[in-house]
């Protein structure tokens, strides 16, 4: 997995648990993360980092009831007790006893995962067994009960009668309702999801476009998944619930006759009302069973047809495209439904793809109306794809690859241990190696038991070692092979910095000027480079036969969706991704790479020190990477009204200021 997704889901908890052993903040708290984020991994890390620090804490996490979203998250904490987080011990509180008994619920687990509408009038639940359960918990045993509200934007009336058990409450959604004040103390945003390629970007189609246009657009895209993902792609298409439902199905399976070799499936409320063509299995097969085989990356199902509400817990990667079939009813897009088709479907092993798979997998196709906030996400061209701009990236080799390193000499070296230390201990600290490339390189290696032994027992060592080898970037550091250049399309989100820019390599649908950027000094070098490209670095652009095109400023913002103009640097936390902000070619031909900071505002979310060594982290990262690409790399930060340069040329650092900069064109 990227380390920048790794870094995103790392604070987000961490703040999380900041706020929980804050006295002073809320009783309620609400974290928000776009779907496909992992919001089920960061529950689990959040909930063992409190276990880890408080014995007296139990959680219940509330699940919807609806298809089997409690069941998914029990096996996915399960999953999660035994590879990464092993405070949590969970338990599912379930209905499935004989006769009329009163339901029995354990004593001796810490995370009880609760189908919400198990708590209901009439239900075995409520006879007592929850009450008494909770009673036992709180005032016998003494200890501090946590509601996890998982989706708490639907209402849990049925749960709000036993609030006074509740010492804190914890919402986690993708949409928390605002109505009911759940206004998010932690929040990752869909933009910062994005990208750090997390989700899917979303590319809108046309109005005008219909059904067979979106089955056309899928059966192209299929190909390319198969070729580049060796995953079968999925069309989710939402019809409306009542009055146009009927008539709608009628429109779409005109189209899809067109098309017979497609395999569908509709499916609506009801279990008998759920049709296929799919012949390969029996279409005596429960819904559920359907919708499991539908979820799979080979299932052969390529298109799915849906009421308007998709069950929140049916996750399918590999579904790509949405189309929603509009009526005077259906005014806004459900962001939970456009969640279905927004996870990254390769991002746990992302880097072991090529570019072109990468680009695939992180952008989705959805025709629907447009939400508030996406209306803010403007889509880009290159005004000329000639006039492209050739740049050299690096990346970071792992110890494995060092030429002087061998790990069964490293291993002979070191003084074997007395004592060892316990199973459990040893494979959390070989867990705790940074680089997942040295990881699986102890792995690979560790193919007995005492191999495995030793490397556990030192991991510690292999981890220092791992460590100098990254740092050291001299050695460490490689060019990438092929340069790589802007991307033909990208977008941005709209903010309140803005500049009005013609000349440069980016242009908008509308053919208007105006661009944001993410930052006031974002924007403000974007206007030093527009004044200086005006003054210097305007070229004549000419074609294959070599007539010559309008005059062009080669230089342009790197925007992050689509981009892959990036320098691996390392700090303690693994190998990340710098994606510089804006990239510019001379007259000379010399490529130069700008990383705008600025030290009058924080940035949301970094305090001030990580900010700081942060800057530094680059700038080591800068210096080599000058030397081994022959480009020009600056650390421009902004202090109060003014610039201060670095520049880092062949290795070599110079402090400039504003004008000074200038003259060097």
């Amino acid at each position: 997995m990227l380390q920048d997704v790794k870094d995103i889901q790392n604070r987000a908890v961490e703040k999380l648990v900041a706020l929980f052993n804050d006295g002073r903040s809320n009783k309620e708290l609400t974290f928000k993360a776009p779907t496909g984020s992992g919001k089920t991994y960061m529950m689990a890390d959040f909930m063992n980092r409190i276990l880890d620090e408080h014995q007296d804490v139990i959680f219940i996490v509330s699940t919807l009831s609806k298809g089997n979203l409690a069941e998914q998250n029990f096996e996915k904490f399960e999953e999660y007790k035994n590879s990464y987080f092993t405070k949590i011990n969970p338990h599912i509180i379930s209905s499935e006893i004989s006769g009329e008994e009163r339901l029995f619920i354990p004593e001796t687990y810490n995370v009880y995962v609760l189908p919400r509408d198990l708590y209901k009038e009439g239900g075995r639940l409520k006879r007592g067994s929850m009450n008494g359960f909770l009673e036992e918990i709180k005032w016998k045993q003494k200890k501090r009960i946590v509601l996890i509200k998982d989706e708490c934007h639907i209402a849990t009336s049925n749960l709000d009668e036993l609030s006074t058990y509740w010492d804190r409450i914890i919402n986690f959604s993708a949409t928390p309702n605002l109505t009911r004040k759940q206004y998010p103390d932690v929040n990752i945003t869909e933009q910062e999801a994005v990208n750090a390629q997390m989700i899917k970007c979303i590319n809108w189609g046309d109005d005008n476009e219909t059904v067979e246009d979106a089955i056309n657009k899928y059966l192209k895209i299929k190909q390319e998944y198969l070729e580049c993902l060796s995953v079968n792609p999925c069309l989710i298409i939402q019809i409306s619930n009542k009055n146009n439902a009927e008539r709608e199905w009628v429109e779409i399976k005109k189209s899809l006759d067109k098309n017979p070799d497609l395999k569908w499936m509709y499916i609506v409320d009801k279990e008998k009302d759920c049709d296929t063509n799919e012949n390969f299995k029996s279409k005596k097969l429960k819904v559920e069973k359907w919708k499991q085989y539908a979820k799979q990356n080979k299932s052969l199902i390529d298109i799915i047809i849906f009421k308007m509400v998709i069950s929140e817990g049916w996750d399918i990667p590999r579904a790509c495209m949405l189309f929603q079939m509009r009526d005077s009813k259906s005014k806004q897009m459900d962001e939970q439904v456009m969640g279905r088709v927004r996870r990254n479907p390769i991002l746990l092993n992302f880097e072991n793809y090529s570019p072109v798979a990468q680009k695939l997998a992180t952008a989705c196709h959805i025709w629907g109306i447009k939400s508030e906030e996406q209306k803010k996400i403007i889509p880009i061209t290159l005004q000329d794809a000639n006039a492209n701009i050739q740049v050299k990236t690096t990346k970071l080799k792992p110890l494995s690859e060092k030429p002087d390193f061998s790990l069964s000499d490293w291993l002979r070296r070191q003084q074997t241990p007395v004592t060892y230390k316990s199973i459990f201990n040893a494979y959390k600290d070989l867990k705790k190696i940074r680089s997942e490339e040295t990881q699986k390189m102890c792995w690979n290696f560790a193919d007995t038991y005492e191999k495995w032994q030793k490397i556990a027992e030192l991991a510690q060592e292999i981890n220092k070692e791992s460590e100098a080898f990254l740092y050291d970037y001299t050695n460490s550091m490689d060019v990438n092979l092929s340069p790589v250049s802007f991307s033909l399309s990208s977008h941005f989100t709209e903010t309140n910095y803005y500049e009005r820019i013609s000349d440069w390599v980016w242009k908008k649908k509308d053919s208007q000027d105006e661009f944001s950027f993410d930052s006031k000094a974002e924007k403000e070098w974007a206007y030093v480079l527009k004044v200086l490209s005006n003054k210097f670095s305007k070229i004549i652009v000419k074609d294959l036969f070599g007539n010559e095109s309008k005059e062009i400023a080669l230089w342009g913002k790197n925007f992050l969706p689509n981009s892959l103009i990036k320098f691996q640097y390392y700090n303690k936390s693994g190998v990340h991704n710098s994606y510089p902000d804006f990239i510019m070619k001379d007259k000379k031909d010399r490529v130069h790479i700008f990383e705008v900071k600025s030290v009058n505002i924080g940035k949301i979310g970094i305090d001030n020190e990580e900010y700081k060594q942060k800057v530094l982290e680059l700038e080591e990262c800068f210096m080599v990477a000058s030397k081994k690409t022959s480009q020009l790399f600056y650390l421009p930060i902004l202090r109060d009204a003014g610039w201060q340069i670095y520049r880092y040329n062949n290795g070599i650092k110079d402090i400039l200021t504003k004008s000074m900069f200038e003259s060097s064109f």
